[in-house]
C-alpha cells in the first residue's frame, strides 16, 4: 500500500469516526482494549494492554488514532492496563463465539464474498438456534464482523465465570463434536405378560438436546414418507447408501405400522428401521451443528472486535443486528458506512475486478477509475488498488 492511500484512509477513518459514536460494551472499564494502527509494510502491529482510562474518551481516542483495527477483551479485569496477563487479575468473561467463512464446509478462496456471507449468515441461524433453544441463553449480542463472518457474545450469568474447559464443553456440544446416534439412544428392559426373557427397547429423547432434535427430524421424515405412495417411499429409502431393496421395504413397513411408537421415541420397531434412524441422526449433526472456531470462544483473554468501529481490512462497519431484523440483514447493504456514500473517489487498479456492494454490482477495469468512495475503499484496504491523483 503506497503511503498516499494509507494517509486517506487514515484521514476517512477520522472523519468517520467524526460523526458516530460507537457504544461501549457493558463494564468497559474493566476490560482490556487494544488497536491496530495504520502502520507501514505488510505486517501489523497489535498495540494492546490498554485500559479505558489509558485511552480516555472512546471517541476521543477514535477520532485522534484512527485505527485499522479496534478490540475490546472478552475478560473482565481488576487491572484491564496491567502489562501482563497474570498482572490483570481476571474475573469473568463473555462467552463469545466467531463464525468465519473461511472455517466453514464448502466454502474455499474461490467462492465469492457475497455466497461467503450467505453461508456464514445460515451457520449464524444454526448457532442462534442452538444457544436459545438448548441452552436458553438471553443476553446475547450478534455482531457481523465486517469482514468474513459474525460474532455472538453471550452475557448470562451463568457463563461469565466458566474456565476454557468449561467453554470447551459448549463449544464441543455446538458443533456436534461430542455426540454420536448411540450416545443419543436410552435403553430400557420391556417385559411383558407371555415373555420368557425380557427384550431391550432403544428410545430416543422426544424433547430438548441433539436427541429432541434427531427425534424431531425422524418424526418430520417418517411424516414425509407416510404421505407418499409406497413406491415412491420405497424409492426415497433406497437413496440412502446401506438400505436396499429389503431393508426400504422392513423401515416403511416399521414406520406404517409403528406410527405412534415412533413418534413415542421408539427406534427399535424394526432393525432397517434403527439404521434409517442413525443415518438421518448424522443428517442432523451436519445441518444443525455450528461450525465455530474454538480457540475464540475457550480464550477467556480474547480480544473481539468493537461494534460500531471499521474493519480495516473491508471499510465496512462492525455492525450490531437486532435478533429480530437479522432475517432481513445484508452485511453488503447494511454495513456500509454513510460517510463513504456520498461521492465518488478515483483509484488506480492494477487489474480488472468485480465487486458487489452497497446493493450494486461494480465490473471495473484495469487503470484509473471513479467509483463510489465505500467501493474504493473495499479495494484499497484489500491491496486491490491505490489511491488515485485527483
Amino acid at each position: 500500500m503506497e503511503e498516499r492511500t494509507r494517509a486517506y484512509l487514515r484521514g476517512r477513518f477520522r472523519d468517520h469516526y467524526r460523526t458516530v459514536a460507537p457504544e461501549l460494551p457493558p463494564d468497559a472499564d474493566e476490560r482490556e482494549w487494544g488497536y491496530i494502527p495504520w502502520t507501514t509494510g505488510p505486517g501489523t502491529t497489535m498495540v494492546r494492554h490498554n485500559s479505558l482510562l489509558d485511552l480516555g474518551t472512546l471517541g476521543g481516542f477514535l477520532e485522534r488514532e484512527r485505527p485499522r483495527h479496534v478490540y475490546f477483551s472478552a475478560g473482565r479485569y481488576r487491572d484491564p492496563g496491567a502489562g501482563t496477563m497474570d498482572a490483570k487479575g481476571w474475573q469473568s468473561a463473555d462467552l463469545v463465539f466467531d463464525l468465519d467463512a473461511d472455517h466453514l464446509p464448502g466454502v474455499t478462496p474461490e467462492t465469492p464474498y457475497a455466497d461467503m456471507l450467505a453461508r456464514c449468515k445460515e451457520e449464524l441461524l444454526d448457532l442462534l438456534d442452538i444457544l436459545e433453544r438448548d441452552f436458553g441463553f438471553e443476553d446475547m449480542t450478534i455482531v457481523f464482523s465486517g469482514g468474513r463472518g459474525y460474532h455472538v457474545h453471550v452475557r448470562d450469568e451463568d457463563v461469565k465465570g466458566l474456565d476454557r474447559e468449561g467453554r470447551r464443553e459448549i463449544v464441543d456440544y455446538v458443533r456436534a463434536g461430542d455426540v454420536d446416534f448411540e450416545s443419543l439412544v436410552q435403553s430400557e428392559t420391556v417385559a411383558g405378560i407371555g415373555l420368557k426373557n425380557p427384550t431391550q427397547k432403544r428410545t430416543l429423547p422426544t424433547s430438548g438436546g441433539w436427541g429432541g432434535r434427531v427425534h424431531a427430524y425422524v418424526n418430520s421424515f417418517v411424516d414425509d414418507l407416510l404421505s407418499m405412495d409406497e413406491a415412491d417411499a420405497l424409492e426415497r429409502l433406497q437413496e440412502f447408501d446401506g438400505i436396499g431393496s429389503g431393508k426400504a421395504k422392513g423401515a416403511y413397513n416399521a414406520a406404517t405400522n409403528n406410527r405412534r411408537e415412533i413418534d413415542r421415541g421408539n427406534v427399535d420397531v424394526h432393525p432397517a428401521f434403527y439404521q434409517l434412524a442413525r443415518i438421518l441422526a448424522d443428517d442432523v449433526f451436519a445441518a444443525e451443528s455450528a461450525a465455530v472456531d474454538e480457540p475464540v470462544t475457550t480464550d477467556t483473554h480474547r480480544l473481539i472486535r468493537l461494534p460500531g468501529s471499521l474493519h480495516g481490512g473491508s471499510g465496512l462497519e462492525v455492525t450490531r443486528i437486532p435478533r429480530d431484523g437479522l432475517d432481513d440483514f445484508d452485511p453488503l447493504r447494511d454495513a456500509v458506512p454513510e460517510t463513504f456514500r456520498s461521492h465518488e473517489v478515483t483509484v488506480e487498479l492494477s487489474s480488472e475486478a468485480h465487486v458487489s456492494l452497497g446493493g450494486e454490482s461494480f465490473r471495473l477495469p484495469a487503470g484509473d477509475v471513479s467509483i463510489p468512495e465505500y467501493v474504493a475503499i473495499f479495494l484499497m484496504v484489500r491491496d486491490r488498488a491505490e489511491k488515485g491523483k485527483e
